[in-house]
């Protein structure tokens, strides 16, 4: 015999009670509940903002106006708190732009309107117009002369409205989470205000933004497991991007002189509060630029968008003066007291802090798994550019002249977080392949599955790539940033998650 929770029968109780609710509504009213088009709707805030309380003052004169002075407004929006008291009822609605009350009267309302907005439920969608006055009580509303329901929800709202708390929950019911979290609306408003000013920023900089292929014959541009899919009519197996990196650059061969791209990439790796397997990147590159030309552009990009000093997480994190910079080199020094190119010292360092391999292992691989570490010194209030990397860990970056072993790279770090990575492009097509053919003979079999040589790109080098400077900065953590918020699934409208128990695979 099954047995029935609390919580659901509670739940199921409730539905069926809105459902019974919906019945009557259609029987005795001749409701059409899930509503239709309604023309000259403004936003909450923005009914709010047209209340002239000089009108107001007028109507609540002991002889008012013949004509009514206060202005009139036609607004929508889902119910969040009511009470019925007789002859009056009230009501506060919630659209993306705030809340408002909605005040309804026996006296102005028709009978069956007025029935209806005593009725309606903690979720409803309704519109109601009428003048924007105020209550006794000075509480700015619409005085409703017309009342319908668009849309009973049928669903009860979790808490009765106290607020959707648990984080997975809210993850997984974003749209409810936004409606009942108006700082999560906020967040995401204002998400889309910064992709949209990094737009403007590049656009007034003379980048002309671009769309390249999402599905992908080689998994390239970064070193990251991809995801697989298949195309049935050409019958090949393909790869979800990584980085549009090496489609970006083809443009420059192409002729194109600064470029840019905002787009999803897809890496089937961990998931933790800095890391979902979808992501918002922006790669740009500019030809006859360099490393500095573009970590310039970096700075300036992210100084216009923060302003001066923001605050995260306890830090008050100052954009506005210049940031830090750190060799790599320097870095790893101060962490772990040796030169990184100093083998035997960096194994011996490897082999203390029982690294897998690491009597074996590359050596700049041991360099590269000990950096972790050295990240963490970076003091996380000063936003620091990493200068210098290792040549023999970027593959697709220029050597520096004066010593090969390094390369015209750097990453940003801001809060403990790697905002970007910037280079001066190799467009050397001799020297790529060298690269490339080094990466791959350092791999193991499982990453030999989906790591192949790119020869169409080693080719469009052939043909001449322009020096060049490119980056590519996660936007995610940039909003992140801006908004305060700790886990980028707090920015990312529907983050991946682990199925439910019981849902559909």
């Amino acid at each position: 015999m099954a047995v029935t929770n609390s919580t659901d029968r509670t739940e199921s109780d409730l539905v069926a009670a809105r459902r019974a609710k919906l019945a009557r509504w259609r029987e005795d009213l001749g409701l059409k509940p899930f509503g239709g088009r309604v023309d000259g709707l403004i936003p909450l805030a923005q009914a709010r903002a047209a209340f002239d309380a000089g009108a107001a003052d007028a109507m609540d004169a002991e002889t008012p106006p013949a004509e009514d002075p206060r202005p009139r407004a036609i607004v929508a929006g889902r119910v969040v708190q009511h009470r019925a008291m007789g002859k009056l009822c009230f009501m506060v609605l919630r659209d993306e732009s705030g809340d408002l009350q909605i005040s309804c009267s026996k006296a102005d309302l028709e009978q069956a309107m007025f029935k209806l907005a005593s009725k309606v439920d903690y979720g409803d969608i309704v519109v109601a117009s009428g003048p924007i006055g105020r209550t006794k009580r000075g509480e700015i509303c619409v005085w409703a002369d017309r009342f319908e329901v668009h849309c009973k929800s049928l669903a009860p709202p979790p808490e009765k409205f106290h607020g959707l708390t648990d984080a997975e929950q809210r993850y997984r019911r974003r749209y409810v989470d936004m409606y009942m979290n108006p700082e999560t609306m906020e967040t995401f408003h204002r998400r889309s205000e910064i992709v949209s000013a990094i737009r403007r920023f590049m656009e007034d900089r003379g980048f002309l933004e671009v769309e390249t292929p999402m599905m992908q014959p080689v998994a390239g541009g970064a070193a990251a497991r991809p995801f697989t899919t298949h195309h049935n009519a050409l019958d090949i197996e393909l790869f979800l991007r990584i980085a549009p990196e090496l489609y970006l650059k083809r443009l420059l061969v192409g002729g194109m002189r600064k470029v840019f791209e905002i787009n999803r990439n897809f890496r089937n790796e961990g998931i933790d509060r800095r890391h979902n397997p979808e992501f918002t990147m922006m790669e740009a590159y500019q030809a006859f630029g360099d490393c500095e030309s573009v970590l310039e552009l970096t700075e300036s990009l992210i100084r216009s968008l923060a302003g001066g000093v923001v605050a995260w997480d306890g830090l008050e994190i100052d954009y506005g003066r210049p940031f830090d910079r750190v060799t790599y080199t320097e870095l790893f020094q101060r962490t772990h007291g040796c030169d990184v190119s100093d083998e035997a010292a960096v194994r011996a360092l490897a082999v203390s802090k029982n690294l897998e391999e690491a009597a074996t292992r590359d050596h700049w691989l041991l360099v590269e798994a000990m950096f972790d570490e050295a990240e963490d010194a970076i003091d996380p209030a000063r936003p620091t550019f990493v200068t210098d990397f290792p040549a023999p860990l970027s593959p697709l970056s220029r050597p520096r002249e004066d010593d090969p072993n390094f390369a015209w790279r750097a990453e940003l770090f801001v809060a403990g977080m790697e905002l970007g990575n910037f280079y001066t492009e190799l467009n050397d097509p001799d020297v790529q392949r060298q690269r490339f053919t080094e990466q791959l003979a350092g791999i193991n079999d499982e990453e030999a599955a989906f790591r192949t040589l790119d020869e169409d790109f080693l080719e469009a080098l052939h043909v001449g790539m322009p020096p060049a400077g490119g980056m590519g900065i996660g936007i995610d953590r940039i909003v992140m940033l801006m908004t305060g918020e700790r886990s980028i699934r707090d920015v990312v409208l529907f983050p991946l998650l682990k199925p439910e128990q019981g849902d559909a695979p």
